[in-house]
């Protein structure tokens, strides 16, 4: 018998994991954004990286609660392809994606898509006093996740069809990760990467995985070739002594405040590096600030966190007894487990740097916000499954 009551320990402990990651991101989001020139003007609260955190913090907490109130069948497409709001978003994000990748062309849009960071990836969009900043790719990423989880569960054994289904859905991925890459190398090849995965997780033949993977291996050739300073990255990764004052700077940086904080940090709020030593120390390089603050022990602490949700997120994917359930449960985690991967490898130079955050933890609104919707959806799975309490029967 499946149950939707509250009365369910995975889901329980899954929403503790998630918001306990919200609240230890704040708190270092605002330790982090501390200037020592400035006092924090509480009229000017939005302008502030800390400001926006402590207002997206309880939003975030909303959004996760009311996801996991939302019957996550509606989201497949056993019922249509129209009846599900899975493809108007796709379409919205592939449209939104092509407006901020037209401005390197022409730049048509100035006030909504504004350059930032030498970059054109974020929508500044007018809510009476201040500006909302959106970046589509954050909503084409979690588009591609659900869409793969629909179609897979949709066409069962049909996925190991290549020409009848294996390219045509490629193809959407392909598109999605063409707009993004031209902004944003990291996260189009975190998309590909995880659509693969995801394909893999749908039952498609191996085989067919392999064709696409010399075309991908090109494409992004030229998009290193088109934009040196991405080359440049990766020749700063595979020798950082040559490039220690210019590209390799930020990632030196980063191990030097992982490595002053010791075993038990400076103490929150004590850490140095925030104060123009460390670029991005608000977003993707959080992670090395929260080292030298709190020290081994408390990385080693966030570490365990995403474990403990990855392990509990494998209960859902288990328990969960419809396939549709299962590969967007896995799918949920798989992205949420990738991301936290990957940015604590490029904190720690295990990787080149890329700008994939830490989820739930760096600052970044549509970040936050959509990943608790996506952690919403898989509560409810997790609220549906047919076991309870971890483990015991019904």
């Amino acid at each position: 018998m499946l149950t939707t009551t509250r009365d369910n320990l995975v889901a329980d402990y899954i929403a503790a994991v998630i918001v306990l990651l919200m609240a230890i991101g704040t708190i270092f989001v605002f330790s982090a954004s501390a200037n020592i020139t400035q006092e924090l003007d509480l009229q000017r609260l939005y302008d502030s990286q800390a400001g926006r955190r402590m207002l997206y913090f309880p939003l975030a907490c909303i959004v996760l609660y009311l996801a996991s109130c939302f019957d996550y069948h509606r989201l497949s497409f056993a019922k249509g392809w129209l009846k599900s709001p899975i493809p108007y978003l796709l379409i919205l994000s592939i449209v939104l994606l092509i407006i901020v990748s037209s401005q390197r062309l022409a730049h048509t849009f100035p006030q909504l898509v504004p350059l930032t960071n030498q970059h054109y990836r974020w929508l500044k969009i007018p809510l009476g006093p201040i500006k909302i900043s959106f970046q589509p790719s954050e909503l084409a990423k979690w588009m591609i996740v659900f869409f793969l989880a629909a179609v897979c569960d949709k066409f069962g054994a049909e996925i190991r069809l290549f020409r009848k289904r294996f390219v045509p859905i490629c193809s959407v991925v392909a598109v999605v990760a063409a707009l993004v890459i031209i902004e944003d190398f990291g996260t189009a090849a975190f998309i590909l990467f995880l659509g693969f995965l995801m394909l893999i997780i749908g039952g498609v033949k191996w085989q067919h995985i392999l064709i696409p993977l010399p075309f991908i291996t090109i494409a992004f050739i030229v998009a290193l070739v088109r934009f040196p300073s991405r080359l440049r990255r990766i020749l700063a990764f595979l020798n950082p002594e040559k490039w220690a004052d210019s590209v390799a700077y930020q990632a030196n940086q980063s191990l030097n405040a992982l490595g002053s904080g010791g075993l038990l940090g400076k103490g929150l709020g004590r850490g140095i590096y925030k104060y123009d030593h460390l670029p991005e120390d608000t977003t993707d390089f959080i992670f090395a600030i929260i080292g030298e603050e709190l020290g081994l022990v408390g990385t080693v602490g966030v570490i365990l966190l995403f474990i403990v949700f990855v392990w509990l997120g494998i209960l859902v994917v288990v328990r969960c007894q419809d396939r549709f359930g299962q590969i967007l449960a896995g799918g949920i985690v798989l992205t949420i487990a990738l991301q936290a991967a990957v940015n604590i490898g490029v904190v720690t130079v295990v990787l080149p740097t890329k700008g994939i955050p830490l989820p739930f933890v760096s600052a970044g609104g549509t970040s936050m916000l959509l990943s608790a919707a996506a952690a919403g959806v898989l509560l409810n799975i997790a609220k549906q499954s047919p076991k309870n309490n971890m483990g015991e029967k019904e």
